[in-house]
């Protein structure tokens, strides 16, 4: 869709100050999809010329303009920490080849949206975001604390997401994801991960996609069936859940239950001697 208010395409390196009717474009799938009236300059962070995918002892560093198709690549290799999962989470993201290798993870994250992939991934393995501003600020956050509800973030103007980094102990740990849907090509209505740590036997869910933000639930060990859904009645209040023509909330919740039981089993599983 044209953007006929924009007046301007800048190198974001080279925008200045921030100013009202700016907005950031990496990929920007989304940004072309509906009228952005708002709107009158685009600042380009496709110029920074960032490396996609950097390993490190402390994790994995995936760059705000790393693309779908990158990540997902990155996953059929071998030495790719925790590819089934990475796989997994790019599978989710229903689109064409041509949004595949468009739509950038940092897109992904900042658009807000509850069946995002790249939050879910992110939220499940305590990822980390950079979070850097026109004005040269710098922080981070938690990935699961970014997205505060349905298209809303805890990004001020201003500010940009630099990259999301996966650490390497949570790169290590057994994992176990669930995925449901209205349509088996449909938008993602509930998306759970569960990660167990296989030296202090920790259990960690992440409830995504069924609810408006990410909601971890996290406990010292394998919980028992009763304990993990009671923890997810009590972690989930009703108006948590997402309601829109891609599932009801009772729906979403009754998914949610049935995937974090489906997982603890699993991992429990695992988990056994």
């Amino acid at each position: 869709m044209d953007l006929n208010t924009v007046r301007a395409v800048v190198p974001a390196a080279a925008a200045g100050p921030w100013q009202p009717g700016d907005a950031w474009l990496a990929g920007g799938t989304h940004l072309f999809s509906q009228p952005q009236r708002h709107l009158r300059r685009l600042r380009d962070l496709a110029g920074e010329d960032w490396p996609p995918l950097r390993a490190t002892p402390d994790g994995l560093d995936i760059a705000a303009t790393c693309t779908i198709a990158v990540l997902a690549r990155a996953a059929t290799s071998p030495t790719t920490v925790q590819r089934e999962l990475i796989r997994q989470c790019c599978e989710a993201f229903l689109a064409s080849f041509k949004i595949w290798n468009t739509a950038t993870v940092g897109g992904n994250l900042c658009t807000a949206l509850p069946a995002g992939p790249m939050i879910s991934l992110g939220a499940a393995l305590d990822g980390t975001c950079l979070v850097l501003s026109a004005g040269g600020g710098r922080r981070e956050l938690p990935v699961a604390e970014l997205v505060t509800g349905v298209g809303t973030t805890a990004l001020v103007p201003g500010e940009f997401l630099r990259s999301m980094t996966l650490p390497a102990a949570a790169l290590r740990c057994p994992t176990a994801f669930r995925r449901g849907s209205l349509f088996p090509l449909g938008r993602s209505a509930a998306l759970l991960i569960g990660r167990t740590d296989p030296d202090g036997g920790s259990f960690v869910l992440t409830v995504t996609a069924s609810t408006i933000r990410p909601v971890q639930l996290r406990f010292d060990a394998v919980p028992s069936a009763g304990t993990l859904r009671q923890a997810v009645a009590d972690g989930i209040p009703a108006d948590l859940y997402v309601d829109d023509v891609h599932g009801l909330p009772a729906w979403r919740r009754q998914l949610t239950l049935l995937f974090a039981e489906q997982i603890r089993a699993e991992l429990a599983r695992g988990s056994t001697p």
